[in-house]
Order: C-alpha cells, then structure tokens, then sequence
C-alpha cells in the first residue's frame, strides 16, 4: 500500500480544509492511503485562545520520526509575507537528523497554501518551501495544466502550476471556495499516481 501523508498547519481553518479535499483526491487512486496530520502549534494557549487560533482540529499532531514511513508528503501552510509560517518551518527545522541520513530521498513531496488576498504571496510560499523538499533529495510535484480548475478567469481563485492555493480574505471569512477545493483535489490524485508509481520501482 502506497502512503501518502497530508501535512499541514491551520490557524484558523483554511488549510485545514484544503487538507481533507486534497486527501479525498489521493483515495481516488486504488491502492493509495492518505494520513492527514498537522505539525505543533507554538503559541501558547492563551494567546493562540485570544487570536481565535482553531485549537481543537481532529487531525493528529506528526512527528519528525514517523516521515520516512510515507512515499510522499504534501505539505500545507498559509502564507506569511511570502513564506511558510513559524509553525511549518519550526517541524521542518527539527527534520536535520532525517537529512544527515537521507531518509526523505527519492519520496515524493508536493506544497499547497493559502493568503489573505489574490496576491499575497501564494506562489512564493510553495516555491521558498520547495528549497527545503530539495536539500531532502524530495521529487517535487505540483499541479500540471491538465487542471484546467487553474485556467479560470471568471473568478478569483487560488491555486497555480506550484499548487493548490485558497484566499481567505483580509478578515478570514472567506472559505475554500469549489474552484479551489477542486485543485486541491486534483493535486491530490496526482501526487498518490506518481508516488504509487515511484514505490513500485
């Protein structure tokens, strides 16, 4: 059984929602397990409480050691000024063991975000993560043309070539919309064929 891990972080939601799209993407492929788990948050309760930080997510939290057990790993941030946030790069900075004895190389890893608005960083957030994938020796895959959910114009949409994205507004309340659940869930289904591709070798 291929194995595909869906990790992210969520403060208020978002991503955790584009997390179980793309997890229903990755089971549309016969013989492919998807896990969905999040990394620790790092604020302490009180102060995550009075930001309306979304404490209670069913999701189990990762640890560093079980990442070898996957054949790929799709990684999900919101975007702050361009980059992951402290909590993702807080996981990956403890990955240096896992690094030093190349356990992530050749599996397949792949990055989907979320910003406040149209422009607000998506592109750059997965592109500045894919450095990380790389120094793991990670095969990075992203969302091909042949997801023409892309293509739109006729609304506002995240998601590009790089990955599934979704735009939250300034005030968060705007939630994943079908577009964008859309290409999560294609981003999905293409990771889990060519990680079940890449464990058959």
């Amino acid at each position: 059984m291929t194995k595909v891990l869906i990790l992210y972080y969520s403060m208020f939601g978002h991503i955790e929602i584009m997390a179980q799209a793309l997890a229903e993407g990755v089971r549309e492929v016969e013989g492919v397990e998807a896990v969905i788990k999040r990394v620790p948050e790092t604020l302490p309760d009180d102060q995550a409480l009075a930001m309306g930080v979304k404490i209670d997510q069913p999701a189990p939290i990762a640890t560093v050691e079980e990442l070898p057990d996957y054949d790929a790993i799709i990684f999900g941030t919101p975007t702050r000024f361009g980059d992951m946030t402290a909590q993702m790069r807080n996981f990956l900075d403890h990955t240096g063991k896992l690094w030093t004895n190349g356990r992530l190389i050749g599996k397949v890893g792949s990055v989907f975000t979320s910003s406040a608005t149209q422009h607000g960083g998506q592109e750059s957030t997965i592109l500045s993560f894919h450095t990380t994938l790389l120094h793991h020796g990670m095969v990075i895959v992203g969302v091909p043309y042949s997801c023409t959910e892309q293509m739109r114009t006729d609304e506002i949409t995240g998601g590009s070539p790089y990955g599934a994205g979704t735009i939250t507004g300034a005030d968060g309340k705007r939630m994943p919309s079908a577009n964008e659940l859309g290409i999560a869930r294609f981003q999905g289904k293409h990771v889990a064929v060519i990680a079940k591709r890449q464990s058959a070798r």
